[in-house]
């Protein structure tokens, strides 16, 4: 997570520089011609070379700079390096593009150059009406009329009509989108907190509090920002469902709306990468693998133009390729494929991982886990599942918590550290009932470990098949069937049945499953 110590601050900014924005502050600051700012250019070279935040060290590489100068210093070193970013960033960021727009017209105003501040206004109008930047349209009208009342023209009379107008069509629009946006958060953070419904309450209580408020909204007649958070919502609200096929299509949706209006993607550039998360996310969940596997070439291309917009975008972009590919390593039976992209991801996290948010870095390590589970490594899955069981936060993907010490406890048996097996049992068992996540397929699974202590080896192949008989019909029911999203238990079971490797046992469903689509495919085609 990103730090929030005052002292670290523009450390951190320096750290997120790239190198052109280096070159380009140290241009900016050698323009201002000013002999104070050398001191300034000292302590940004200083910090430029640290790898970790030390006051110490500064002061002693720095000697012209004294203790009680340092604070007031990186605050006007943080200023003058974001004054910097934003000189060299509203060459390609729209948003930054309008402000300098309202800025200009202020600076104008404030001159008493007031047509002039209005030409300046009518181009930030039109800017904005395009963006749909509503509560900067606000702005341009209280300048505006600033404007005109100092100008005392008649130009004021028709425009108090015509703002008033305005300003009410804004503010419907705004008080709109703020109601579908919090629909949207609500449910994402829903998500956050519990993954998928696990009984029919939840899905009750999800469809008596949101269904009703989600119903009242006809997507064709929402402008584009509140069409945005509208299939933001439908896509979590389904999400949570268990209703991937209507979630795939409002993903779907989420990514149609910027491919019509290309020009928005530079504005909600995060947006557009997250709708490819959550669409790429259905159809992993889906097994529609083709769909899938074209779906990430088609976002490979992509994040390669608005994946490369500025940093945040370069890391969100990357994120989602790392979450698919594994994904389809997975699903593909191809762990050993899949590990080699691991290594990618270390280096991925060791440079963003404080800016990550905790899920994110869990969900990362509970692929990378799934990954050395398939191989055969169980230590390094149990290395990666013990960052998931460290979490202290309840509130933060309560399943994915329960699920990583399900799998560390298959782990820990296929490792042969039993020693201590039924602690293990109690431990996460107390676990799965303290996050109310208790479910009969679960229960089963509980009480098969609880007695493999006391089973005899030629007794342990029968028990296997009988565990294997009673999860199977799991797979289709409406809120078990989440447990195989986490981990291919099945694949797992008849494995041990078998005697078979479990990489070979996945390879062979996904051999059926391509099969089938291909089979279906054909029919299709000849229909």
């Amino acid at each position: 997570m990103e730090h929030y110590d005052r002292r670290e601050s523009v450390f951190d900014l320096i750290r997120s520089m790239s190198k052109a924005e280096k070159r380009n502050f140290k241009l900016y600051a050698a323009r201002q011609g000013d002999p104070r700012e050398s001191k300034f250019i000292i302590l940004f070279d200083c910090l430029e070379g640290m790898e970790s935040y030390d006051e110490e060290r500064i002061l002693s590489r720095c000697p012209s700079i004294r203790k009680e100068q340092l604070p007031n210093m990186k605050a006007h070193l943080h200023r003058q390096i974001l004054i910097s970013l934003r000189l060299l960033g509203v060459q390609h960021s729209p948003l930054l593009q309008l402000q300098e727009q309202l800025d200009f017209a202020r600076i104008l105003f404030d001159k008493g150059l007031y047509n002039q501040a209005d030409k300046q206004l009518d181009k930030a109008e039109r800017m904005a009406a395009e963006l749909e930047q509503h509560a900067l349209m606000l702005q341009v009208t209280g300048l505006r009329r600033q404007v005109y009342e100092c100008k005392v023209s008649d130009e004021m009379t028709h425009f108090a009509a015509a703002s008033n107008r305005s300003i009410m069509e804004t503010c419907d629009k705004l008080e709109r989108t703020n109601e579908i946006s919090n629909l949207a958060v609500r449910l994402y953070s829903l998500h956050l907190q519990l993954g998928y419904a696990r009984s029919q309450k939840d899905l009750d209580l999800l469809n008596d509090y949101f269904k009703p408020r989600l119903c009242v909204y006809s997507r064709h007649r929402l402008s584009f920002t509140e069409r945005f958070h509208f299939y933001q919502a439908m896509t979590w609200y389904h999400y949570i469902r268990h209703n991937f096929a209507y979630a795939y299509r409002y993903g779907r949706a989420w990514i149609d709306m910027f491919e019509e209006q290309p020009c928005m993607k530079e504005v909600m550039y995060d947006s557009y990468l997250h709708g490819y998360s959550r669409f790429l996310e259905g159809m992993y969940l889906m097994r529609k693998y083709g769909l899938f596997v074209k779906a990430i070439e088609d976002f490979e291309r992509e994040s390669r133009i608005t994946g490369s917009l500025n940093e945040n975008a370069v890391m969100i972009s990357q994120q989602v390729l790392f979450t698919a590919r594994i994904n389809k390593c997975i699903l593909e039976g191809a762990f050993k494929e899949g590990l080699w992209m691991a290594r990618s991801v270390d280096g991925y996290l060791r440079r963003y991982a404080k800016y990550l948010s905790l899920y994110d870095r869990m969900m990362l390590d509970y692929k990378i886990a799934l990954l050395y589970f398939g191989d055969g490594n169980y230590a390094k899955c149990m290395e990666h599942l013990s960052g998931i069981i460290a979490v202290k936060d309840p509130q933060v993907r309560r399943d994915l918590q329960c699920y990583a010490r399900m799998l560390n406890l298959v782990a820990s048996y296929e490792a042969g550290i039993d020693h201590n097996l039924d602690y293990q049992i109690r431990s996460v068992f107390t676990f799965i009932v303290k996050m109310k996540d208790m479910t009969d397929m679960k229960r089963e699974l509980f009480a098969f470990f609880r007695k493999l202590n006391n089973l005899a080896t030629l007794e342990l192949k029968k028990e296997f098949q009988v565990l294997y008989e009673r999860l199977k019909p799991y797979e289709n029911h409406p809120y078990e069937r989440r447990t195989f999203y986490y981990f291919d238990l099945i694949s797992w079971l008849k494995s041990k049945i078998t005697g078979r490797n479990f990489g070979d046992i996945v390879r062979e469903r996904f051999d059926e499953l391509v099969a089938g689509e291909r089979k279906r495919a054909a029919a299709s085609s000849r229909s």
